[in-house]
């Protein structure tokens, strides 16, 4: 095996099993065209599996039936990162995590910066729609959710009991990240993020 597909290989299991990635995961250590070749013997080894087109995974392995499939999260992760968008939580999924909903999503959706998409890998339908709310590099799962949650709802739906329901769920950081990120937001939904301050002060 080349020093490049060891290289490789040590990054994929420190990652650890069931993570998904693509050819740009691994830029630092060569070319495009050696990062491909590597990736190609790794395959044919069986020491990672090709999902898709530059799109692979280090399986989760059961003792009976063998080679899981990829959990849809990181497979919508990746297929983000192929593309060089980023990824959150679409607003059903936000609002049900942040306890505005009882609604459990039934399909894998996801919110990208990205043009909207339905992708077809590994026998699972993922589709990745374009966000109407900015989605924050550095910011938490829970601040990125509050915003694709209120994008979801909409300035109209958005009442008291929805701003002191989100204030009891965001921390001191995730609010940090949101002020911050509010020059980048519609106005209505900055100043939501101003209410949600003030009812954790309220």
């Amino acid at each position: 095996m080349t020093a490049i597909a060891d290289k490789i290989m040590k990054r994929v299991r420190g990652k650890g099993r069931g993570w998904v990635f693509t050819p740009r995961s691994f830029l630092d250590l060569g070319s495009r065209g050696s990062i491909d070749m590597a990736l190609s013997r790794l395959t044919e080894s069986s020491a990672i599996r090709r999902l898709d087109r530059g799109l692979y995974d280090y399986p989760r392995v059961h003792d009976v039936l063998g080679a899981l499939s990829p959990d849809p999260a990181a497979l919508a992760a990746a297929h983000a990162a192929k593309r060089g968008d980023k990824l959150a939580p679409s607003g059903a999924a936000a609002a049900n995590s942040l306890g505005l909903s009882t609604q459990v999503p039934a399909k894998a959706t996801y919110a990208t910066t990205g043009r909207t998409q339905v992708k077809r890998t590994a026998g699972r339908s993922l589709t990745l729609r374009h966000s109407r709310a900015p989605v924050l590099d550095t910011a938490s799962d829970t601040a990125n959710a509050v915003l694709q949650a209120l994008a979801l709802l909409g300035r109209a739906k958005v009442d008291a009991d929805t701003i002191r329901r989100l204030a009891l769920r965001v921390d001191s950081d995730d609010m940090r990240q949101l002020l911050r990120a509010r020059p980048s937001m519609p106005g209505w939904m900055g100043d939501v993020i101003l209410k949600i301050e003030a009812a954790q002060h309220g």
